[in-house]
């Protein structure tokens, strides 16, 4: 769904407490401590500067928020982005405690995917 998909939707959903903005995650916090999780699918290998991103979501939670990576694992599969660009679950874990945060649970997600929890 594209960002102006997105404000439309909301608007007609009658939805006032969604902000919809483009911009590089690496250089992006909407707000300091607002947020109850950050959600990542799929994309933290996109990221110049994954870590980076990861501390901008550690600023954006609230102190019992959650940051929350679902991503592909590291294996050889006929879909989804080349392997060598993906993350191992053990250098997702690295980037989120790198970046500060507390990891509290990394699990499979189904044959193909993770997910990580992680809080300050």
């Amino acid at each position: 769904m594209g960002i102006e998909k997105l404000k439309i939707k909301a608007k007609t959903e009658g939805l006032t407490n969604i902000t919809a903005k483009v911009g590089k995650a690496e250089e992006t916090v909407f707000c300091i401590g607002c947020a109850d999780f950050v959600f990542y699918s799929m994309d933290l290998h996109d990221f110049a500067n994954p870590e980076k991103v990861l501390k901008n979501a550690k600023k954006m939670i609230k102190p019992d928020g959650l940051i929350v990576d679902l991503d592909w694992k590291k294996q050889e599969m006929p879909f989804g982005p080349p392997v060598a660009i993906r993350f191992s679950e053990d250098k997702a874990v690295g980037l989120m405690r790198s970046a500060g945060s507390c990891v509290v649970n990394v699990r499979e997600a189904g044959p193909y995917h993770y997910i990580i929890t992680a809080k300050l």
